[in-house]
């Protein structure tokens, strides 16, 4: 008790000796911001105005309203509504996104066929012509499929019939009656998107679940070139040019709308890498290289495509060592397409192409892989066209012409 009892009062003396100055301050500085504060409001003097009960009085009329003759010129009203801009868009164009399902016979335990969902996706009602509405959708969401169903934004499902469809652009069209179709899409222009500009995505993710889902993000990239493995044997069949995006895009967005801020058609979603390690990686056709297949779909029922008639592997798939000892090759040959075999009577048996000749040039132009030879002759040529081939045999530098014939697929 005697060492409480000496030190309290001293404890106590201390802690006085620091409030007393503190309090004054603080009542010192209450009176001075009192007495300065109308002062600095009177001479315009603070960086911010401030706006006293009177003053609103003074600039209002005796019905209440205010009287925009006595607002300050340097006061601006400013509107910010950053969700009616979209609202008005996924409103306006969400009638023409579609639910595509695919329906295919199955056998059951007994061996007998029945029809059942064997997958769902997206598509986009892009035309209405007369008494029927047409469909984009992707090719994998209808491939195999027995019976297309379309699920529209009320949830009605409608039979549609299948077009046609191509696997290299991942494109399909389908058709289904006009009366059942409240609107067709505005189709934009994919050419002049820019990255950084906003982009809309609308599908129908995860199924018919979540039908109608709406995802917003830029665009992160165009002409993204995507490898492509149709056969999957682990090597590139085709490489797809897409416009990449940060908006959401999961399996059932598929076939579904990419949209500008004009509330335009500017891309078909496809793609999704699907790593747990890369996140906000979308990819979308553009609607420029996607308007000719669908037109062409549209009038065919299918692509008609160049063949030129060979078995062709890309060089770098065969041993460099196989290249001194079977192609015999110079040493300034690096890239290029070995081919393995010539369809008889085709444009490349026509032309003198043979077993084991190596291709390196195409109208002029380097061909490093099966898939540059591929893009060339399926994007740059038409049937009936010629086409100049640089090849070695043996060694030896030669040239031909064939001219290309028709095939659906090769």
């Amino acid at each position: 008790m005697g060492y409480y009892d000496d030190h309290y009062p001293r404890q106590k003396s201390r802690k006085s000796n620091w409030m007393i100055p503190l309090v004054i301050g603080l009542v010192l500085g209450a009176f001075l911001f009192a007495l300065v504060l109308p002062a600095l409001v009177k001479n315009d003097l603070l960086p911010y105005e401030v706006i006293i009960g009177e003053k609103q009085a003074i600039n209002a009329d005796q019905d209440g309203n205010e009287d925009p003759n006595n607002v300050p010129s340097d006061v601006q009203n400013v509107q910010v509504d950053i969700s009616s801009n979209i609202t008005d868009i996924v409103t306006e164009v969400s009638p023409a996104v579609v639910g595509v399902v695919n329906i295919q016979s199955q056998s059951n335990l007994w061996f007998q066929e029945q029809s059942g969902e064997l997958g769902t996706g997206s598509g986009v009602i892009y035309k209405i012509d007369g008494d029927k509405a047409f469909i984009v959708t992707n090719h994998h969401v209808i491939q195999g499929a027995d019976q297309v169903e379309i699920v529209l934004s009320d949830e009605e499902k409608v039979e549609a019939q299948l077009i046609g469809s191509d696997m290299y652009t991942d494109l399909a069209v389908v058709e289904m009656d006009a009366n059942h179709a409240e609107k067709a899409i505005e189709l934009g222009q994919s050419d002049n998107v820019h990255v950084g500009e906003p982009a809309i995505a609308i599908g129908n993710p995860l199924g018919m679940y979540l039908s109608g889902s709406v995802t917003q993000g830029i665009i992160s990239g165009k002409q993204r070139a995507i490898p492509q493995d149709f056969n999957g044997d682990g090597r590139a069949d085709w490489q797809s040019e897409v416009i990449q995006t940060d908006a959401a895009i999961n399996p059932g967005n598929s076939g579904g709308a990419l949209i500008n801020m004009q509330g335009q058609l500017i891309g078909i979603n496809s793609m999704k890498i699907a790593e747990s390690s890369v996140e906000g990686i979308g990819f979308a056709i553009p609607i420029d290289d996607a308007r000719p297949i669908i037109e062409e779909l549209e009038q065919t029922g299918e692509v008609t495509r160049p063949f030129l008639g060979v078995e062709a592997y890309s060089l770098n798939e065969v041993a460099e060592i196989e290249w001194e000892r079977s192609l015999n090759l110079p040493d300034e040959v690096e890239q290029g397409i070995y081919i393995r075999s010539v369809e008889p009577l085709s444009p490349a048996d026509e032309g003198g192409l043979q077993a084991y000749d190596v291709i390196t040039e195409l109208d002029g132009e380097p061909v490093g892989d099966i898939v540059d030879l591929r893009k060339h002759l399926y994007e740059k040529k038409t049937v009936g066209e010629a086409l100049t081939v640089v090849f070695y045999r043996e060694g030896e530098k030669q040239e031909t012409t064939v001219e290309l014939t028709t095939l659906a697929y090769e």
